[in-house]
């Protein structure tokens, strides 16, 4: 009896002190934050006087980390105590924070923050993309829920504001567009840097293995979380962890990143916040951007020759640290690389990884060291006259735009009087070199004609599709890309010009390419959108007879691509230019469609050129072109643009 007595003692304490090791830190509630709270603060992290939990400020290039002073026990001793890292069953945790993204400006934005649960408070985490929490190298036990301001590719971000869980590694196991589900199921897209209090909610089941992420502007938690992903963490938690949050800003985009209030539960439902009991951050004041906007209101020509003049001074000094440039590249947008990961992923710029070469710089193959995606670097010259106005104008144009056949630009980089643009790769190279260059693979006629209606469809969406009008003003073979399932891209956006909608295009130098080049240019100077019709026009002809628009070795009847195809219709033989390498395999009625349309957009008058929607029209057999058309020269034969709109069976094959 007494030895049962005894037995149930011993067992009753057992259970006692088991009890009281899983209760401990187990139950954490801050509404606000002092100078008690229990927090360990590093870097740019600090407590605001009202009580606000500052991770960053707007400072460039910094990281902020807070974490509870004290680990937090996450498995029993028994089970981790052989190799807890590995063994045992972590517990179940929830916890609510609110939070608030203040971006210095819309223009601006960057990073974002983490809620994290690490081994150690002491992390060397790095900047920029890491969000104040990862370096370069490979992590071990990390778990984290990262809302993130800026689409990063090296890490295969969605896009610039998502939610995402990351398990050892800033490439999240899944992501999704931060939004929240109301009571009826409907999803509404919400804003991170919107500057306005947000809450968030992260539960993790060890019985169902099932991590819950919720979002939501209001105080009441959504019944449907925003990510559920079936995950056992066993392996990702030690025994005992720290939980906390880390943020960063980029040397582009600066926001600052607050933390309003916090509760955290180990086996149970961590304390609900209060929004409206919430300390706010306070807002900074505007007398920065007052007068930045008020630099900005210059007119686009004047900010642009006068950036370019002291940017072009800067770049000459050799041995003067510059920052100039990156004021005005701020609005650029795209993610900066450095220049050691792009010299490292083009193996030193090697001479093998070289993809072609034009006026101005070389292009390389590339391969981003952390996540192996594939690019292409476009080097400029030094001695490039144009180099400087090209880079800042290709990143100001192509990294705002978007469109299935345009070339992603993803970033850039500047060292010194090395400037380098970074673009999606594009694995099938140029299509001249699949037209011209006797390729082991000859392009097919749907080939051919996907390749056309994407590259008009990409023009159409710069001339009417995007918020300015965009002149490419160098649409020519060699700078159109095919990628991986031979889709034509447009790319080379180092001559565009930008001009608002309804405006008049300023007189600028002329550029261009020979046999590309609008008759008008020279006499007039100004680009226009039927400009890029006319260059257009003679890749259209050159995709269908796989021969330049000058070839000065030909025979002098045949030297003008589009002489030659008019000739030939005058003659009834048009369908003789067709490309010989195609064997007679081919649509004939596509084929007549596409060289009178060619043959239109050539046309020396710009009244008589078709619009690109016009055109995206007839191609995609929305109309006809006319049985009867003007000469290229301007001289009658017939009908013109005016009667261009006709019935599609009309067209005939001559």
């Amino acid at each position: 009896m007494a030895s049962s007595v005894l037995f149930i003692t011993i067992f009753s304490a057992l259970i006692f002190l088991s009890t009281q090791t899983l209760s401990q830190h187990t139950q954490l509630f801050y509404p606000g934050f002092n100078a008690s709270t229990n927090l360990t603060l590093k870097q740019y992290a600090g407590i605001e006087n009202n009580g606000v939990l500052r991770l960053t400020n707007y400072s460039p290039d910094i990281i902020g980390q807070a974490f509870y002073a004290t680990p937090i026990q996450f498995k029993n001793s028994s089970t981790a105590a052989h190799g807890g890292s590995s063994n045992g069953k972590v517990f179940s945790f929830s916890t609510c924070f609110a939070f608030c993204i203040i971006p210095e400006d819309d223009n601006y934005v960057g990073h974002g923050f983490t809620f994290a649960i690490v081994p150690s408070k002491n992390l060397s985490a790095l900047s920029q993309t890491y969000l104040g929490l990862f370096n370069r190298k490979p992590s071990t036990h990390i778990f984290a829920v990262e809302f993130d301001t800026i689409q990063t590719v090296e890490v295969k971000d969605i896009d610039n504001n998502h939610v995402g869980i990351d398990l050892n590694s800033l490439i999240s196991n899944v992501s999704k567009h931060a939004a929240y589900f109301d009571d009826s199921g409907q999803l509404y897209n919400l804003t991170l840097k919107s500057g306005k209090p947000v809450k968030a909610w992260i539960d993790y089941d060890s019985r169902e293995f099932t991590l819950n992420v919720t979002i939501s502007p209001f105080y009441s938690k959504p019944r449907k979380p925003l990510l559920s992903y079936r995950v056992d963490l066993s392996s990702i938690f030690n025994e005992n962890m720290y939980i906390g949050f880390t943020a960063s800003t980029g040397i582009l985009a600066h926001s600052s990143h607050y933390i309003l209030g916090w509760s955290f539960a180990i086996n149970g439902k961590a304390r609900d916040l209060e929004l409206s009991s919430l300390p706010l951050p306070k807002q900074r004041k505007t007398g920065a951007k007052i007068s930045l906007s008020v630099y900005l209101s210059v007119t686009a020509a004047s900010f642009f020759a006068i950036s370019v003049f002291a940017f072009g001074i800067h770049f000459l000094r050799k041995h003067k640290k510059s920052n100039e440039i990156e004021l005005w590249e701020l609005q650029m947008g795209p993610h900066r690389y450095s220049y050691r990961e792009l010299k490292k992923g083009t193996r030193n710029f090697s001479e093998k990884e070289i993809l072609g070469f034009g006026g101005s710089g070389k292009v390389y193959r590339g391969t981003l060291p952390i996540s192996k995606t594939e690019i292409a670097v476009k080097r400029i010259f030094h001695n490039s006259k144009q180099g400087l106005r090209e880079f800042v104008t290709e990143i100001a144009t192509i990294g705002r735009l978007r469109h299935r056949n345009l070339v992603q630009l993803l970033g850039w980089c500047r060292r010194g009087q090395d400037l380098l643009i970074v673009y999606e790769y594009m694995a099938n190279g140029s299509l001249d070199n699949y037209l011209f260059d006797d390729p082991k693979t000859i392009l097919n006629w749907e080939q051919r004609s996907k390749v056309i209606k994407g590259v008009a469809s990409a023009l159409l969406y710069l001339h009417e599709g995007y918020k300015q009008v965009v002149i490419h003003r160098d649409v020519k073979a060699s700078n159109v890309l095919l990628d991986g399932e031979l889709n034509g891209r447009l790319g080379d956006f180092g001559l565009a010009k930008v001009y608002d909608h309804g405006s008049v295009p300023v007189t600028t130098r002329v550029v261009g390419t020979l046999g590309y080049l609008a008759p008008e240019l020279p006499r007039t100077g100004k680009s226009t959108t039927s400009s890029d019709v006319y260059a257009f026009g003679a890749l259209m002809l050159e995709v269908v007879c796989g021969r330049r628009p000058v070839e000065v070795k030909a025979l002098p009847e045949e030297m003008t691509l589009v002489d030659w195809v008019w000739d030939k219709y005058r003659e009834g033989r048009l369908l003789a230019v067709v490309d010989p390498k195609l064997r007679g395999d081919y649509d004939e009625v596509e084929a007549a469609m596409v060289l009178k349309l060619g043959v239109m957009c050539s046309n020396n008058e710009p009244k008589q050129r078709p619009s690109m929607r016009q055109i995206v029209q007839c191609l995609n057999g929305e109309i006809g072109v006319a049985d009867e058309w003007k000469a290229p020269d301007g001289g009658s034969n017939g009908g013109a643009v005016g009667d261009f709109v006709v019935s599609f069976t009309s067209l005939s094959i001559t």
